[in-house]
């Protein structure tokens, strides 16, 4: 399949439909990487010539070829305090304090599928979709082996990297650092970009140039977070949507994490991917393994367009898993703007049944429902209804809205605790706090420690059986703020660096007991929105709540920047109230209807106090959702404009062309306007398109495009140009469909 070793050279080959990948092993069984780019079939190894560099030091055995150090050669997973001064991959400490790791080759197998990993989240694949090469480093002297795993998926260009590390000697060993890939590029020039940002306002891409420095990104916050996504791609200079070199490297991982990107005294560029080592250290006992979170990676030289499509079909296919991977979805409509905490059964009910009118699938009772919980200031922790809201529980609500013909969702942030609670009462100590200081508080909550198996327990049992009694059908899974304050009441002191880790693992597993145990409930994650926007979630819940900001206008750069990584269908994006909640702002009902279509799409409002003109306007909209849910989903998501743009436009195609899907939106007034002009892509140039459909959100008289057909030709080269779209903020949708050829 895509895996061949040349025994002559002593190199492999990991081949995708385009894309080589090439490591050989080196002098003293040094593992080198040689080349990732575009496919080749020939060995690279003539690349790579030694060379002396000053104050650059030999291995002992090399000390005569003063022109071979590590220090200068690419590396497939570079140790530390052994000559190279650049990024290190692992850092290991004996038990009598030497540090350092010499890694080197000791054996390698190549096996059909995919590998997994325990405890963690992975790709997947059949047997016949991936191949799986394991090659075993050793350090004889620390009696540590590094298993380096590459998953070879031929037909989305992606190849995946985890580490598995295992102590093979009779004494603990600390890990200090354990990074899930290193990727060398020794040539050329590269730019990064990345997707910074801060609650309410995530995934805001910024691109840089990789000079003679070290450019870093990460989160220290118990979480992948808000301040920066675990994804990035490197590109060169030149690179634009549609022609390029790129590479995108990003982690299944939802915990904290860190991603390093140096330009050594050579030119060469490396890059180490992996959890946080800031405050970690994993005690590893005789004979355990540590497994590294694994890292997606991808390669394209057509531009970031095509590096998206790669990544998007991937992630569809081969990280969401269950029914809702691919299937419909329902259109939900979450009750937090409509209520907040003020609702009873009653009330619900009511808006239930307006919901239903106008044509939702899915309500989503929204925090409030549990405890004493009037306010954000108690009850996190007890998963009991609040009998004065809902006297007849859960079960009576859910049958009344199963009754009527709508699914029944429920809001929960199992990984947190109030002070004022049953649960904190009873257990403190299962709460991350210092002894002897007072914790920090973030919104009135404290962390529980997902560390203890005995709290994933408890709520695995807790919430098992809150879901089975229920008959729940959604959920969302909340979390409102990160760590601090780390310490273990259940971990002894040479183990306390190891609990943000064993948070993660703890959320990880208790989410794959729900998930196995409900496989026909949506789980949707959250996190103060997009603050846990990650593919390690997506493992488990198919779509992620984007962003607590659903101004639409505001949401355009959110989804835009979310759009370079991540499917559409992951997006959690709703229509809701005018003016927003969160800014203020005024928007047409159409323009926020078009901004959600870019993501899973829903309703974030009171349907009882919509106009009859807006009940009207949704019910069409829920159809037309309906009729381009496909579409949607499943085709492909090309942006035509990007974030600094007057308007902003992106496009949804079709996976055979047929059809597509155009929405634009206006993000200022203008006087005197200049036309609006856009050349769509992908597109068959030879057949041609007709015009089925345009929806327009504007302040004025529109007068429409008078063409109703077009060439592909046409549409991709010359592009269209719309009238003027005046007011504020107004959108269009362009619905085109290809003509049948006679």
């Amino acid at each position: 399949m895509g895996i061949a070793f040349d025994k002559i050279s002593q190199t492999w080959s990991l081949h995708t439909a385009d894309t080589s990948y090439q490591m050989q092993i080196g002098p003293l069984g040094y593992l080198l990487h040689l080349y990732y780019g575009r496919r080749v079939e020939e060995s690279t190894a003539y690349l790579h010539l030694p060379r002396d560099c000053g104050f650059s030091p030999n291995p002992y055995e090399l000390q005569a070829e003063r022109s071979w150090s590590l220090d200068t050669m690419p590396q497939e997973y570079s140790g530390s305090n052994c000559g190279d001064y650049r990024l290190s991959s692992i850092r290991v400490e004996t038990a009598d304090g030497i540090s350092g790791a010499d890694l080197r080759v000791k054996s390698w197998e190549i096996c059909h599928g995919k590998y997994s990993l325990d405890g963690l989240p992975s790709s997947f694949a059949r047997e016949d979709e991936a191949e799986t090469l394991s090659v075993i480093l050793q350090d004889e002297a620390a009696s540590v082996e590094a298993e380096l795993l590459y998953g070879v998926f031929p037909e989305h260009n992606v190849i995946t990297r985890a580490v598995r590390i295992t102590n093979c000697g009779s004494a603990p060993l600390y890990l200090e650092k354990a990074a899930s890939a290193c990727l060398d590029l020794p040539f050329g020039d590269w730019e990064l970009l990345h997707f910074h940002g801060r609650h309410a306002m995530e995934r805001q891409t910024e691109r840089l140039p990789v000079g003679n420095t070290t450019l870093s990104i990460g989160s220290r916050r118990g979480a992948s977070s808000h301040q920066h996504n675990p994804f990035l791609i490197l590109c060169e200079p030149s690179a634009t949507e549609d022609a390029g070199e790129c590479y995108a490297a990003m982690l299944m991982h939802s915990g904290s994490f860190r991603m390093d990107v140096e330009k050594d005294q050579s030119g060469s560029v490396r890059l180490v991917a992996g959890i946080q080592d800031e405050g970690f250290r994993w005690k590893l006992e005789p004979g355990a393994q540590f497994v590294c979170p694994e890292l997606i990676l991808s390669y394209t030289h057509r531009g970031l367009t095509a590096l998206s499509h790669d990544l998007h079909r991937f992630i569809r296919k081969h990280v969401c898993r269950g029914i809702y991977a691919s299937g419909p979805r329902p259109v939900l409509l979450n009750t937090w703007e409509a209520a907040y905490f003020d609702f009873d059964e009653e009330k619900i009910l009511r808006i239930a049944r307006d919901a239903k009118d106008i044509g939702v699938e899915l309500l989503v009772l929204d925090d409030g429902w549990f405890g004493r919980r009037d306010d954000d200031r108690t009850s996190l922790g007890d998963w009991k209804e609040d009998l004065r809201k809902l006297p007849g529980g859960l079960e009576r609500l859910v049958d009344k809205l199963h009754a009527m013909g709508l699914q029944a969702g429920l809001w929960l942030e199992p990984e947190m605790v109030s002070e004022d609670s049953d649960l904190f009462r009873s257990h403190p100590d299962w709460a991350l706090i210092m002894p002897g200081r007072k914790p920090s508080i973030g919104r009135s909550q404290l962390v529980l420690d997902m560390s203890r198996p005995e709290v994933i327990d408890y709520l695995s049992d807790l919430l098992s059986s809150l879901l089975r009694r229920s008959g729940i059908d959604y959920v969302k899974w909340d979390m409102n703020r990160n760590m601090t304050d780390l310490y273990s009441a259940e971990l002894p002191p040479d183990r306390q660096g190891e609990i943000a880790h064993r948070y993660i693992l703890g959320v990880y597993t208790l989410l794959d007991r729900l998930t196995r145990e409900f496989p026909r409930v949506l789980f949707e994650g959250c996190a103060g929105g997009g603050g846990r926007f990650d593919a390690g979630m997506l493992a488990y819940c198919p779509q992620i709540w984007c962003s607590d900001n659903t101004d639409p206008i505001a949401r355009l750069n959110i989804q835009y920047g979310t759009s370079f990584g991540y499917p559409p269908a992951t997006m959690g994006a709703h229509v809701s109230a005018s003016p927003n909640h969160q800014t203020g702002r005024t928007t047409p009902l159409g323009t926020r209807f078009c901004v959600a279509l870019a993501g899973t799409f829903g309703y974030e409002l009171d349907p009882g106090k919509l106009s009859r003109k807006e009940r009207e306007a949704i019910q069409l909209q829920i159809r037309d959702y309906h009729r381009w849910q496909k579409l949607l989903a499943q085709g492909d998501y090309l942006r035509l404009t990007d974030d600094q743009s007057r308007f902003a436009a992106w496009e949804n195609l079709s996976g055979d062309r047929s059809e597509c899907l155009v929405s634009l939106v206006m993000r200022n007034a203008e006087a005197n306007p200049r036309p609006l002009y856009l050349r769509l892509k992908g597109l068959d140039p030879k057949a041609v398109y007709i015009l089925e459909e345009q929806q327009i959100s504007s302040g004025s008289e529109y007068p429409g495009m008078k063409q109703r057909s077009f060439t592909g030709a046409a549409l991709m080269y010359a592009g269209i140009t719309l009238p003027a779209l005046l007011g504020d903020y107004p959108s269009a949708l362009l619905y085109f469909k290809r003509q049948e050829r006679a």
